[in-house]
């Protein structure tokens, strides 16, 4: 089951990088801060990715741009190992190429345009719009991280929504929680605009029946996608679409096992492996 996911956070074809190169340089995120250590955990990562998407999916202007321009339909696959990739090169890269990889989604980003079903124009670079997109990855990965592999203090929360500070700003979400409790006043400052739709119900399916893992392993797979729906808070928990489709009775403890022994197993040559030994290279590993 480890293998097909740590397959989704590799680079996509013709996005090869060296997370070890150059020496010494910095990333956007601390090397001894709690983002280093949650986007090392497959299993985490991909929870917390579902988990966000679900909660961008809820807001009709985000829901818009992501089902409509975003690729899901087209390719699932593909659309979460460039994910993946960014999420990786965000916390793990050089800073360097993590603001050139920015600047270019920011770009592109300035042609995703348009209308909601209900005449609302919309467009991706909204601060607000970005502000959401940035505040619901950051509580999807650090509560799956809480949730599945190591409870997480109030103080390791808040800095997990600080250590995301530099990159939501080269985003463009200037105003993105930087700590738990401001996160938790955006989500009911949300709430009246979050609302269910059949975009939504569509993604659980696509998340349950895509094949990531070979057949025997399909079950594991939408174990963790309804792992990934349990984390989600209300008011979106309530949705129809998302009603009774999270875990089942003694389901988190497999959870947890698997997040669990994904720490212990030889996960090869990864993004945080590379980037420790960047960092290591001139003795600069606990700088930002």
């Amino acid at each position: 089951m480890l293998e097909p996911i740590r397959e989704l956070l590799r680079p996509p074809p013709g996005m090869a990088f060296d997370f070890s190169q150059p020496a010494g340089e910095p990333a956007l995120a601390p090397r001894d801060g709690i983002a280093w250590r949650v986007f090392a955990n497959p299993v985490v990562l991909f929870v917390g990715g579902v988990a966000a998407v679900l909660l961008e999916l809820s807001e009709p202007s985000v829901r818009s741009g992501v089902w409509d321009q975003g690729g899901f339909r087209q390719d699932p696959v593909m659309r979460l190992r460039r994910t993946g990739f960014a999420a990786m090169m965000t916390v793990y890269g050089p800073r360097s190429a993590a603001e050139r990889m920015i600047a270019r989604v920011v770009r592109m980003h300035e042609r995703v345009r348009g209308t909601t079903p209900a005449g609302l124009p919309y467009r991706a670079n909204d601060p607000r719009l970005l502000d959401w997109v940035q505040a619901t990855a950051a509580f999807g990965f650090t509560e799956a991280y809480h949730r599945y592999l190591r409870p997480l203090s109030a103080l390791e929360k808040d800095a997990a929504f600080a250590e995301g500070e530099s990159a939501a700003r080269l985003y463009g979400a200037l105003g993105a929680p930087r700590s738990w409790g401001a996160w938790e006043a955006l989500l009911a400052e949300t709430a009246p605009r979050l609302e269910g739709s059949a975009i939504l119900a569509e993604f659980v399916r696509i998340m349950h029946e895509t094949p990531l893992v070979p057949g025997p392993m399909r079950p594991l797979q939408r174990l963790l996608v309804r792992a990934a729906v349990d984390i989600v808070p209300e008011p979106v928990a309530s949705l129809p679409q998302l009603r009774k489709q999270g875990l089942r009775p003694g389901e988190g403890a497999l959870v947890r096992a698997l997040a669990r022994s994904s720490v212990l197993l030889p996960l090869g040559d990864t993004p945080a492996a590379q980037a420790a030994r960047r960092l290591s290279a001139s003795g600069t590993g606990s700088r930002k």
